[in-house]
């Protein structure tokens, strides 16, 4: 059905809604849903034995239905539609962002949220995947007149720079990150000279001191020094700073190979890590499954993103490109930090597993960029001017 309308010329708005959903890549949407469903049972897992957390993977099941749900909405956006909504959205979100400042709310140390009526909305969630459609459209009107100008880059990288210190003050180093490396990929993509990057990263290395010494907070500079001193073999208080990525290191070796089976992993049923239903959630699955079954997971994770690669390749458009390799960027960033965090390879810095972790923040972002995704699988063969649709 779906290869009938690309022949005959039929645009994503011509479609009967049955011919819609027939030309969604389900295998893609099925992976997804696996990957909630072993969530949930991981969580289950973890947190059977503590009544208090009982409820939590029925929780992870439900808010995964509505994401679900949403991505498919988001899906049947016409991508020109997305193209139309870049700056508007880019421009409202940093206008949230810059609220925060001065009505934002507080809660666990941080000022994040900002008060909409009856609820609080968490603006720099909104700004990863606006600064990718953002981006996407900036680069779709000007990177084919720009004849590999430098100059080009100036204006994403303030679009980069500008949200991300607002974040950064909140402060949410993972959110920062994540808008960087999106962001980042993004210019990479659109033709940045290796000689330019060399001097970003010549750059960047020479402000990693200033940044600890002057920008991070005294946690953040004590989770930098204890990842430090655990990189380098030197003595850590296990009892203290040290001792989540220990337990953690605990629980994946002690899964071995082939793990001790589902729900009869210790460190999990014991509730021996901090936050394993979050952040740590892998150990949980390591533990039971071994390293087979870990890296089947991850594997399963690489097969997803590489086909929102390709789907990102075969737009007819720099726009759907962009978009769905940011989207594809952002997703990787929380899967490649997560696994580093626990493997103790990078500080703590609270970046969850998408679709396994326990919390619905990164879960709707993840669906939402897979919406993204899917728009421009379906939108793939529409050739879109600045305004929309050639």
């Amino acid at each position: 059905m779906a290869r009938a309308a690309r022949a005959s010329g039929i645009r994503f708005e011509d479609r009967t809604l049955a011919q819609t959903l027939g030309a969604l890549p389900w295998g893609l949407i099925l992976m997804l849903i696996s990957m909630a469903l072993i969530g949930t049972a991981a969580l289950y897992s973890s947190t059977y034995t503590n009544p208090a957390e009982a409820a939590l993977p029925a929780r992870h099941a439900f808010r995964f239905s509505v994401a679900l749900a949403l991505m498919f909405v988001i899906a049947l956006v016409p991508l020109k539609v997305w193209l139309q909504a870049a700056w508007p959205a880019y421009f409202v979100t940093l206008a949230m962002l810059f609220g925060v400042e001065f009505f934002g709310v507080t809660g666990g140390g941080a000022t994040r949220w900002l008060p909409l009526g009856p609820i609080n909305v968490q603006p720099s969630e909104f700004m990863k995947l606006a600064l990718t459609l953002a981006l996407a459209r900036y680069y779709h009107n000007n990177l084919p007149n720009s004849n590999g100008r430098f100059f080009i880059h100036l204006m994403p990288l303030l679009m980069i720079c500008i949200p991300a210190a607002l974040i950064f003050k909140q402060p949410d180093f993972g959110t920062t990150l994540a808008l960087f490396a999106s962001g980042g990929v993004l210019i990479y993509l659109a033709g940045l000279y290796y000689r330019v990057i060399a001097a970003v990263a010549v750059t960047a290395l020479a402000s990693i001191w200033p940044v600890y010494q002057f920008v991070l907070e005294d946690y953040q500079r004590e989770r930098v020094d204890t990842f430090l001193a655990q990189l380098t073999g030197q003595a850590v208080n296990t009892l203290d700073d040290g001792y989540q990525i220990e337990q953690a290191k605990i629980a994946i070796g002690s899964g071995g190979w082939q793990g001790r089976g589902f729900m009869e992993g210790i460190q999990a049923q014991l509730d021996y890590i901090p936050e394993q239903h979050t952040d740590f959630i892998l150990t949980v699955i390591a533990e039971e499954f071994g390293f087979l079954g870990a890296t089947g997971l991850l594997l399963l994770w690489v097969i997803i993103l590489v086909w929102g690669l390709i789907i990102a390749r075969s737009s007819a458009s720099l726009f759907g490109r962009f978009a769905a390799a940011g989207c594809v960027a952002t997703v990787a960033f929380f899967i490649l930090f997560n696994v580093a965090m626990v493997l103790g390879l990078v500080p703590v810095v609270g970046v969850p597993l998408p679709l396994i972790s326990y919390g619905g923040t990164v879960m709707f972002t993840t669906m939402a960029c897979f919406g993204i995704i899917m728009s421009v699988h379906l939108g793939r063969d529409e050739r879109l001017s600045s305004q929309g649709v050639i």
